[in-house]
């Protein structure tokens, strides 16, 4: 990956926009090497990311952080993905989110998602909550 616009993944100020809200929302400092560009397969996963979902979505002023975690989390527990489950969770604590609310997003998702995923996604949310403070590399 060279960088910028060269990989048709987005601007630099996009990218800047990304990491910056990727900091602010893991609220943790990003480690000098967060953008991953390390010349390695599927490097370019990090710049869709950034771009895409950091500095597109969750930068939105449409909808306050803790909001975005609820749905985030709804989702991502519908699709069975334990271990961004496990991260969401994580950063639903940072965004205002109590641990009430968060068993309620579980218990809702039961019904509309099924109750393995429902079971999974608690898993993952007891192992997040003993794990303590999210860090940026697991975001």
């Amino acid at each position: 990956m060279s960088g910028g616009d060269a990989s048709g993944t987005g601007s630099d100020d996009l990218r800047k926009l990304g990491l910056d809200t990727m900091s602010s929302v893991v609220a943790a400092n990003l480690p000098p090497d967060a953008d991953l560009r390390d010349g390695q397969l599927g490097e370019d996963l990090v710049e869709i990311g950034l771009i895409g979902v950091w500095a597109a979505l969750w930068a939105r002023e449409g909808l306050a952080r803790r909001d975005r975690s609820l749905v985030t989390l709804g989702i991502l527990i519908a699709l069975g993905a334990e271990d961004e489950v496990k991260s969401h969770v994580r950063i639903g604590l940072n965004n205002g989110l109590t641990e009430n609310e968060i068993a309620e997003v579980l218990y809702h998702a039961a019904g509309y998602a099924g109750f393995p995923r429902a079971m999974a996604a608690r898993k993952a949310a007891r192992a997040a909550m003993s794990d303590g403070p999210l860090s940026a590399e697991e975001s």
